[in-house]
């Protein structure tokens, strides 16, 4: 196990195998076994920057799980690219007809302008990455200036789905929780931060949200190395997540 990573951490979890996955107890973190037809080692860079990749359902606790890593690294290391900022500019059409986009499918994304943006930030060229209104269901005007950093992390629903994004990853993340439970984060999020009312989100839930994850976002989890169940709650896997990214960043630096 040494040789794959969390080293310490792992040597004192209980592991079971199962056809898949190796799993450190049901509430911590699973890693694909090396037996597993589906099974990449990790590719750890050791003289360039990092791309982590974290994918996982609306309302799985990706955005917790992405800010808890952040704060666990150095100050000015890490660049976070939302997918959301990439949903297909629709200024020319009218508002009426945007408002009826459905953001959970993967045509809603620009994908060529993402994955070319990821290269350019490989290369060392910062980025103008564009920005995204859920109000307006369109992209504004400015941009945000992206430097490149030692970490990359590019996190949305579907941000395991293109391939020629994902073979730009050094690690991908999938973050895992139960629809009951994404279904009441999105209610909780939705209600409070974008005022929209009950009956309306369980109505999007039940003929958009589900439908849509089962048949776009769920599959992308066998491209994960690291599975997260629980989301953003898990904090024993998350520590470990940590942990080995820390010690990644530290070969890195050290390898220069």
């Amino acid at each position: 196990m040494a040789d794959r990573c969390f080293t310490a951490s792992f040597t004192k979890a209980k592991i079971r195998k199962s056809r898949r996955v190796l799993s450190c107890s049901v509430e911590n973190i699973y890693i694909r076994n090396r037996a597993d037809p589906f099974f990449r080692p990790l590719n750890i860079p050791a003289k360039s920057m990092l791309i982590i990749g974290i994918a996982g359902g609306t309302g799985s606790g990706k955005t917790t799980v992405v800010r808890k890593i952040v704060e666990s690294l150095p100050d000015g290391s890490v660049a976070v690219i939302p997918q959301d900022s990439y949903y297909h500019d629709q200024s020319e059409l009218p508002l009426e007809v945007r408002k009826r986009t459905n953001f959970d499918h993967p045509d809603a994304f620009e994908w060529p302008l993402l994955s070319h943006q990821i290269e350019e930030l490989k290369a060392g060229r910062a980025i103008e990455q564009p920005t995204y209104s859920y109000i307006t269901c369109t992209r504004l005007e400015e941009t945000v200036h992206v430097e490149p950093k030692e970490v990359i992390i590019i996190e949305g629903i579907m941000t395991l789905y293109d391939k020629s994004l994902r073979d730009q990853m050094d690690l991908k993340i999938f973050v895992d929780a139960g629809p009951d439970e994404r279904l009441l984060r999105v209610i909780v999020r939705d209600i409070a931060e974008r005022g929209h009312p009950l009956d309306m989100l369980i109505s999007k839930y039940r003929n958009v949200l589900k439908p849509m994850h089962d048949e776009f976002i769920e599959p992308t989890k066998q491209y994960a190395d690291i599975i997260i169940p629980n989301g953003g709650d898990n904090e024993r896997a998350i520590s470990m997540m940590k942990l080995y990214i820390q010690s990644a960043l530290s070969e890195q630096r050290r390898g220069r």
